[in-house]
């Protein structure tokens, strides 16, 4: 029997093969850095240098690979990894590209909707693949952005992080603590994309806040921002303002200055 590793999007996007877009962001992150002056500070991540970054991601692809290979069905005790990092960071970048290789043995060993504890909505292996797809390329973003470069980022894969990201935030408080503040008298936030017909609706109710999928498409929103798909990812994800110049938002400016000051990831 075939075995996918596409999520299931109830809003019909373009399937997006996490497991091949893993490899990819992460050699594309390797580029980026291979060269660079791993000493250098990392703007949207404060405090942290590339070294840091690199780190960083090779590690939670190589934990992110053990909880894979163990198939667990509760929330890991411990977060020990045998990292085998190298001690002088000019190892680093061929490091994190054999962190992928690490992810793609993983990932080949595991049936993708074989059933798995997550922290998020999809309770399958299939989330761990997605969520280590977008913490590599969000910090493959960071990267060129402390370099002075404009990430590029493939469209179908932006419509697949935005949702990925608006799917799981509600599961997100045990590490995202002010999620817990996104509550409000039935308001409703709508991000549009601008070069697609693909738009999410969130709700913020008294009891918390979720995606809407009944919201009609036709239907106003208290407040709605509006961009490239590509530039709505780094926006959920806290790396463009929403009054940056590449986006557009209307609406209840207060909604917007309170989602966005309570849903860092």
């Amino acid at each position: 029997m075939k075995t996918s590793d596409h999520t299931p999007h109830a809003s019909g996007f373009t399937p997006v093969d996490h497991r091949t877009a893993v490899a990819a962001e992460t050699a594309r992150f390797v580029a980026a850095v291979r060269d660079a002056d791993l000493a250098a500070g990392v703007p949207s991540c404060p405090g942290w240098t590339l070294a840091d970054l690199v780190k960083h991601t090779g590690s939670v692809q190589r934990w992110f690979s053990v909880l894979l290979r163990a198939r667990i069905q509760e929330p890991p005790r411990s977060r020990d990894v045998d990292l085998r990092l190298p001690e002088q960071e000019d190892g680093y970048a061929d490091w994190l590209a054999e962190s992928a290789s690490v992810a793609a043995d993983a990932f080949a060993a595991t049936d993708p909707n074989q059933p798995m504890w997550a922290w998020g909505a999809d309770q399958h292996a299939r989330f761990w693949a997605r969520r280590m797809l977008f913490e590599t390329l969000l910090h493959r973003a960071d990267a060129e952005l402390a370099l002075g470069l404009r990430p590029a980022i493939e469209r179908s894969v932006a419509v697949d992080g935005i949702d990925e990201f608006l799917v799981n935030l509600p599961f997100a408080g045990f590490f995202a603590p002010k999620v817990a503040e996104l509550r409000a008298p039935d308001r409703t936030v709508r991000f549009r994309a601008t070069d697609g017909d693909e738009g999410w609706v969130v709700r913020l109710r008294p009891d918390g806040f979720g995606l809407d999928a009944a919201h009609p498409a036709t239907a106003a929103a208290d407040a709605t921002v509006r961009g490239t798909a590509a530039d709505l990812l780094l926006l959920v994800y806290g790396r463009l303002s929403y009054d940056a110049k590449a986006l557009a938002h209307e609406g209840d400016e207060q909604l917007l200055a309170h989602w966005f000051a309570n849903s860092a990831f």
